[in-house]
């Protein structure tokens, strides 16, 4: 049955009103309707407005064509992303051919979707207004757990990675606790469960790699149908990530205490909770993320998890998802993880160094923190103003 909007003036002027809120009614009416239209995800009906509050006819913008308004609804910074993405691809072609080439291209989809797949659990934690430094410590704990435990057996890696998975939660539920219910900056705690862990990885290996079982490699380092399978394991990462987080009402409540956690605390959603578990499902995906790297490579080492501290934020922050907490994009969190990786794979193909791969992944977090924070349109009125825009000065003459 279809749900009516709420008539709030009768409500409140009803003569039982003052039994139904007896402090501060008007505040306690208001916060119970915004509580009912975050948890039952209720619009209101354009056919019945309110009452004393009449709703124009709506006037179709003229000229506005379907693909128009198809292109206004997909998120700027996957539009932005794809076409940075087409064009290194075209630059590639010309400048470095050999980083397009199927062999090429095949070597960079393992490491994207497992930079990918950390980006969607740093996403998680940015829409809460939050950032997790913890993200190499949690990838390499899970990589030295998963080859030290298992020690070559087959037999023991599923019981190595569900210990590798336990710690990683334990590490969120922290994260979470002191972040969200002690009010922790989120730099400092992150960035201390990050050295935590990484005592676990030098207690466990003593900086000593290991190798990877035979059944990691082949569930994560193998192809099946010409793509690898951990390019599998990312895509159903995003799907599962990008249903819940739009498709159901909890995923909208997710997005609300992120982009204002007072006016959701104030409609009774608790955001305390939401921020919790915002750490510890990142913490699942960086695990992911671990567990598939610890197949990819032969022979990974202790710290194998650095690579991802830097270029996890930038694939989050190049998707278009504000480091002030709201909305998130998993899509383009994703395409820029692969855009990440097969710049990464271009600058590899030139021949420079590993300190001019990092200032150049430094430089793409610039641009994108400049793409979605500067207001592009004051400041091309303010280089572009003509001089009839400019207000005359006053000139004071003497008597």
């Amino acid at each position: 049955m279809k749900r009516s909007a709420p008539n709030c003036f009768n409500v409140i002027h009803d003569s039982t009103a003052s039994r139904r809120y007896p402090s501060n009614g008007f505040r306690a009416f208001a916060s119970a309707c915004t509580s009912t239209v975050l948890r039952v995800g209720w619009r209101p009906d354009p056919s019945r407005p309110f009452e004393g509050n009449p709703v124009p006819e709506a006037t179709p913008i003229r000229g506005e064509s379907t693909v128009g308004q198809l292109f206004s609804r997909i998120p700027r910074g996957l539009i932005l992303v794809f076409a940075a993405l087409v064009l290194l691809l075209l630059a590639g072609s010309v400048i470095a051919p050999s980083s397009v080439s199927r062999g090429a291209l095949l070597g960079m989809l393992p490491f994207a979707a497992v930079l990918a797949i950390a980006g969607l659990g740093q996403t998680l934690v940015v829409q809460q207004g939050g950032i997790d430094l913890s993200v190499p410590g949690a990838i390499s704990v899970t990589i030295v757990i998963s080859t030290h435990q298992a020690n070559g057996q087959d037999s023991r890696l599923f019981p190595a990675l569900m210990m590798a998975l336990g710690v990683v939660i334990v590490a969120g539920l922290i994260n979470g606790f002191l972040i969200s219910r002690r009010g922790l900056n989120p730099i400092i705690a992150t960035l201390g469960m990050n050295a935590l862990l990484y005592a676990v990885v030098l207690g466990l290996s003593g900086g000593i790699p290991r190798g990877t079982t035979a059944l990691a490699a082949k569930i994560a380092g193998r192809l099946t149908f010409g793509i690898p399978n951990s390019v599998y394991f990312a895509v159903a990462a995003t799907v599962l990530v990008t249903v819940i987080s739009k498709k159901t009402v909890a995923g909208r409540r997710f997005e609300a205490v992120g982009a204002n956690p007072t006016a959701a605390r104030a409609a009774g959603l608790r955001a305390k909770r939401h921020g919790m578990a915002a750490y510890v499902w990142a913490m699942i995906l960086y695990w992911l993320a671990g567990a598939l790297l610890a197949g990819i490579l032969s022979q990974p080492t202790a710290y194998q998890g650095d690579a991802y501290l830097l270029s996890s934020v930038a694939a989050v922050v190049l998707g278009g998802t504000s480091l002030l907490g709201g909305k998130g994009y998993p899509i383009a969190t994703v395409l820029s993880a692969v855009f990440l990786a097969q710049l990464g794979q271009f600058v590899l193909a030139l021949g420079v160094s590993t300190a001019i791969r990092t200032l150049v992944e430094a430089a793409a977090l610039a641009v994108g923190v400049g793409l979605h924070t500067i207001d592009w349109t004051a400041v091309r009125k303010r280089l572009f103003r003509t001089d009839s825009q400019v207000e005359p000065s006053v000139v004071h003459t003497g008597a």
